[in-house]
């Protein structure tokens, strides 16, 4: 009996051994799959991401967009929301670029106070206190961009009116940029736009200088014109500042270019006011 019971106790050591070896080799054979499937993941990811370049650079947005969403289905990297939300903008999915937005903040807070593109959104999305907030923030890394006051002037006009916006101007001292001072002190009531356009010209610059000058004197003007509700002022430089001539322009930010485009086919597609 004694021995019967020994022979089961060798019998029970040896079975739990095969489990532990069969369970090991399992293991080691789980990990060198998931490796691999890792491996194969990033390598797709890295090719989506090689084709998102391709079709942005040629600015097939819908493609990119839907690229960007595949990438991140197998790897959230928080880089692929933030450029996601850019492309969304330029399709005027203005929500669903706030979302894309909010996510790549979520991944990585330390870059929300850069965000001027999701302050931009967030205007489009009729998220006005939501922008404001992000152009007050986006004022701490960045302190001399009229753009970004002219944005959060735009952001609370709806809340308050342009009297009330017009005050409280997020304070602008040095934007080298012509005319961006001028633009900037049109906004705070102190300049006209005859002011802006001439300052546009200031030092006789050549026609390229002159025509990225412009296009900036142009957006701001049409939005200047829009929230004094004068649309047809309004319609007349935004359109100006859409040309598609100024596509790559070396002196225009592309998606600011983008930004008047958008907002001339918003304008193209509502009613006009009576």
């Amino acid at each position: 009996m004694k021995k019967i019971k020994q022979m089961r106790q060798l019998m029970s050591f040896l079975l739990l051994a095969v489990v532990y070896m069969v369970s090991a080799t399992l293991h080691a054979q789980d990990d060198d799959a998931k490796k691999e499937m890792d491996e194969q993941s990033q390598a797709k990811v890295q090719e989506l991401y090689q084709q998102f370049e391709s079709q942005n650079r040629d600015r097939e947005f819908q493609k990119a967009g839907e690229t960007l969403s595949k990438a991140l289905k197998l790897q959230e990297v928080p880089t692929f929301y933030y450029l996601r939300g850019r492309v969304q903008f330029r399709l005027g999915q203005f929500e669903a670029s706030v979302e894309s937005f909010d996510a790549y903040v979520k991944a990585a807070p330390n870059a929300e106070s850069r965000q001027w593109e999701r302050g931009i959104s967030m205007y489009y999305a009729r998220q006005y206190k939501r922008g404001a907030e992000q152009f007050e923030l986006y004022q701490t890394f960045h302190d001399q961009d009229v753009e970004n006051s002219v944005w959060r002037f735009l952001c609370m006009v709806p809340e308050t009116g342009v009297e009330k916006a017009r005050a409280v101007m997020l304070p602008i001292k040095n934007d080298r940029r012509i005319p961006m001072m001028k633009v900037f002190e049109m906004y705070r009531g102190t300049a006209t736009p005859q002011d802006v356009l001439n300052d546009a010209g200031r030092g006789e610059p050549d026609a390229s200088t002159l025509k990225g000058r412009l296009f900036y004197a142009h957006l701001y003007l049409g939005l200047y014109y829009e929230v004094l509700k004068k649309d047809e002022l309004a319609r007349k430089y935004i359109k100006l500042a859409a040309d598609k001539s100024l596509i790559g322009h070396p002196g225009i930010n592309t998606y600011m270019w983008d930004v008047a485009r958008v907002h001339w086919e918003r304008l193209q597609a509502a009613p006009k006011r009576k």
